[in-house]
């Protein structure tokens, strides 16, 4: 038999011999990390905050499950939630802006890049406010900046501490002008927050960068970043071409820009919303008087005098 025979023989016995059916894979089961390639059980990774177990990689989180995090169950309460922006400018790049806001309305299920409302952390109110970088990068526009600046307001009236989750890529060119003066209006509410003498957590995740760093997230009592993120304002190769040198390979991460003194600490989102919690707790207000019933009894001259005023 000629070799020519032999695999003409070996197409007709393949042809003829019935292909073993392939093991069906459900899409979505496995997750591969980006940092890492390790291959996780989706359900698993998610019962992990999305953090993956092998090298503590931070995978990024939606604004709704970050809120699933953070919030006690059955606190949430939204507000703004019907805030839409519009198109003043008329911008056309490939496609009009207003066409582009409807897709990313459609894919993301959110009418812009942030979720603002009330809720409980560990039972204490706060008022939080979550962006999401699926939603057009983050983009700060009119829309993003009204509904933080509406949350502050919110949170100072009602007297109660304030957490921003910042995950933008800037100021959304689309709306100019419009979109740049959100960091002056937020910045001006916060301030107004800050003489009340509240207290307000922004924290940092990948990644932070453009008029929202330049703005409320840097604006903090207390900065909390979370491990490895991007936090900037212009991108690395604008900065390196400007000043013509090579920078630190973890120049603008997390880490770097708390040894230059811009973040207070680095937190892990595991632990996160207990961190949170101890925080609110050590800022919340002091009673001005003491009640003798609560003076431990190694002060009694303290105690008569709260007894006899």
């Amino acid at each position: 038999m000629s070799l020519f025979d032999w695999f003409a023989n070996r197409r007709k016995e393949t042809a003829l011999t019935p292909m073993q059916p392939e093991r069906e894979i459900a899409d979505g089961l496995w997750t591969k990390c980006e940092a890492c390639g390790v291959m996780i059980y989706s359900k698993d990774l998610h019962s992990h905050q999305l953090v993956c177990p092998e090298c503590g990689h931070h995978h990024r989180v939606s604004s709704s499950e970050r809120i699933q995090q953070l919030i006690d169950p059955h606190t949430w309460r939204p507000l703004d939630e019907n805030l839409v922006s519009c198109d003043p400018l008329q911008f056309k790049d490939r496609k009009p802006y207003s066409d582009r806001l409807r897709e990313y309305q459609e894919k993301t299920g959110l009418k812009d890049a942030v979720q603002t409302g009330l809720g409980q952390l560990e039972g204490l109110p706060v008022a939080l406010g979550v962006m999401d970088f699926a939603f057009m990068g983050g983009s700060m526009g009119s829309v993003v900046g009204e509904k933080i600046t509406r949350l502050i307001e919110r949170a100072t009236w009602e007297h109660i501490p304030l957490v921003i989750v910042c995950a933008s890529g800037g100021a959304r060119m689309q709306e100019g002008m419009l979109s740049l003066m959100q960091m002056a209006k937020t910045a001006a509410a916060l301030e107004r927050h800050r003489s009340a003498g509240l207290l307000y957590i922004p924290i940092l995740t990948h990644p932070t960068a453009g008029g929202v760093t330049a703005s409320f997230a840097m604006l903090g009592d207390i900065i909390i970043a979370e491990p490895k993120a991007t936090i900037a304002f212009a991108g690395r190769r604008v900065i390196e071409q400007t000043l013509r040198e090579k920078l630190p390979d973890d120049f603008q991460t997390a880490e770097f820009v708390q040894k230059c003194g811009f973040v207070d600490v680095i937190v892990p989102r595991t632990q996160l919303k207990s961190t949170l919690a101890r925080l609110i707790r050590l800022h919340q207000p002091v009673p001005s008087r003491m009640s003798s019933a609560l003076l431990p009894k190694s002060f009694p001259l303290m105690a008569m005098a709260e007894e006899s005023s």
